[in-house]
């Protein structure tokens, strides 16, 4: 998001600057006069107070950037288990729509939806039997068994709700 605002910044500023040339060089009144600003800068010196400004937006603009190109999101792309020095990934969507459609497979889930932690892996399934007993362990080892196939570099453990059901 901080790269798409700077850079929608700096295209407007680029648009003014063309279309200002353009009416340059079609002998029309400028937009943005070059001499009007050129003298405009001459004559400002250091201290004064759009200067400030202009440095303390800049300086705060720098610092947020700085933070958020070193604060990392979430990955969107999971590290495989290198195989035969080969390295490869899956998305975060990917993964989360096959543990979904795994989950959801098991004899007795109507509904499944899923959470991808760090180093967990979130599944909340909803059932209309009234008798749930080990549907929480069945979910859980089709989950583990789909997760080891796909051999994340980082295996997460599965943690399993069960809601639904008549008691």
């Amino acid at each position: 998001m901080p790269a798409v605002l700077t850079a929608l910044v700096v295209l407007a500023a680029c648009a003014l600057v063309v279309t200002a040339l353009v009416q340059r060089l079609l002998g029309e009144r400028p937009l943005l006069s070059f001499e009007a600003v050129a003298a405009r800068v001459h004559e400002t010196t250091w201290n004064e107070l759009p200067v400030l400004v202009g440095g303390g937006a800049a300086v705060l603009a720098g610092l947020v950037l700085l933070a958020a190109a070193l604060l990392r999101g979430r990955p969107v792309v999971l590290a495989l288990a290198p195989a035969a020095g080969i390295e490869a990934g899956t998305t975060r969507h990917g993964l989360r729509t096959s543990v979904r459609s795994t989950a959801a497979g098991v004899d007795g889930v109507a509904t499944a939806a899923v959470k991808l932690r760090p180093r967990k892996v979130k599944v909340r399934v909803r059932t209309n039997r009234t008798n749930t007993e080990g549907l929480a362990t069945a979910v859980e080892t089709a989950v583990a068994r789909r997760l080891e196939q796909v051999g994340l570099a980082e295996p997460p453990k599965v943690r399993v709700r069960v809601r639904g059901g008549t008691r």
